[in-house]
């Protein structure tokens, strides 16, 4: 039996955006698309994935998910902010 290999082309700047764009609707509103729950994010493609380019990143982000590549988006995230009280005041 033969075996299908699918070839999958990511983008660098769609990477960093699913890196670092937030959710603009819906339930995780808010949430950095890369950290979107998988079921979520199946919900969407058996449902329809948004037009545009959000959607275009979610169909990108559901094929990452699925196979286990989340781990390539984790040197794109942005760091953390330290909150206003613990920063220090040096350039």
């Amino acid at each position: 039996m033969a075996t299908k290999l699918l070839m999958i082309s990511f983008q660098p700047q769609q990477l960093k955006k699913l890196a670092t764009m937030k959710m603009p609707f819906g339930k995780y509103a808010g949430r950095v698309l890369v950290d979107l729950p998988e079921p979520y994010v199946c919900w969407f493609e058996k449902k329809g994935f948004p037009a545009g380019e959000l959607g275009e990143l979610m169909r990108t982000l559901y094929e990452i998910k699925v196979n286990g590549l989340e781990y390539l988006l984790q040197p794109l995230r942005e760091p953390p902010q330290k909150p206003a009280s613990q920063r220090s005041g040096k350039p």
